[in-house]
């Protein structure tokens, strides 16, 4: 049976506000996700097919039983993207050398948009454990919001709100394609893996996560308070993308001491903020 493409569902794992912060940091990490023997297959079977595109694996039932289908990161991607999301058609394998010196250039990775939706998830695993020393990507929480030329980022150094995915063994994350990321220089030696591929949505978005029909926009703070995108527009960037996932694609900011600026300041605030359908 194909499984490169084919459609998957499963049962919704995040509530709102779990949603929410993945709409403010632009990524999960899933810790130790994936069984410790699957990891050893996984190794050993990257160890014999050492080359970058390891599509092929994802034909494989008990890889995409495991790590394709893994139950926790299925139910956020499901959460994220909707009924019957489509599974990976292409996979690579970031195997690296180390020690290596020198760190990478910040990026988004070919293709990055400015959307305001949410069609498609990239996602990361460790096989191995993967601590600062074995050169683990770094990431910008809130960067998928903060649009530049490739080449101009390629120049930035150390940024403080970068934020190290170190990670034991079987760990998943998921992340915004338009995450900022880079490779971290290593120092401790041997084989890195890192698997890399995408989840893409096929159904409109509608608020069909586990979601609290009693629960209140206006006492949450949609602030990221991080620093990387302008300061309280923040808050109508994040809540222009949750109101999208939530089947709203409309959402016209009033300015001011308004929804969702003043809700992060003052909570209560409920001018010019819309209403939210209830739990599909």
């Amino acid at each position: 049976m194909t499984m490169t493409g084919a459609l998957y569902d499963c049962p919704p794992t995040l509530d709102d506000d779990e949603v929410i912060e993945f709409c403010k940091n632009g990524y999960i990490l899933i810790e130790a996700a994936v069984p410790d023997d699957i990891n050893q297959r996984v190794l050993d079977y990257t160890d014999e097919y050492p080359e970058a595109n390891l599509t092929q694996m994802l034909e494989l039932e008990w890889f995409s039983d495991a790590v394709i289908k893994n139950p926790q990161a299925a139910g956020a991607l499901r959460s994220l993207l909707g009924k019957n999301f489509k599974l990976p058609h292409y996979m690579n394998n970031h195997r690296t050398q180390c020690p290596r010196p020198g760190k990478g250039g910040w990026h988004r990775d070919g293709g990055a948009i400015e959307a305001l939706g949410l069609d498609s998830l990239q996602v990361f695993y460790y096989p191995q454990n993967t601590p600062v020393e074995m050169g683990p990507t770094e990431i910008v929480p809130c960067s998928h919001f903060v649009r530049t030329k490739r080449r101009y980022m390629a120049h930035y150094g150390s940024i403080r709100q970068g934020v190290s995915t170190a990670a034991p063994a079987g760990s998943i994350f998921i992340t915004h394609y338009s995450v900022w990321h880079r490779a971290t220089r290593s120092t401790a030696s041997g084989i890195r893996n890192m698997l890399k591929y995408n989840y893409f949505r096929t159904a409109a978005p509608q608020r069909d996560w586990r979601a609290d029909p009693n629960f209140n926009l206006s006492s949450i703070d949609l602030r990221t308070q991080n620093g990387m995108p302008e300061k309280w527009y923040d808050a109508v960037r994040v809540a222009r993308l949750f109101l999208w996932l939530c089947g709203r694609e409309e959402f016209d900011f009033k300015g001011g001491q308004t929804w969702p600026v003043a809700s992060g300041q003052r909570f209560g605030v409920s001018e010019g903020m819309p209403q939210l359908d209830p739990p599909a």
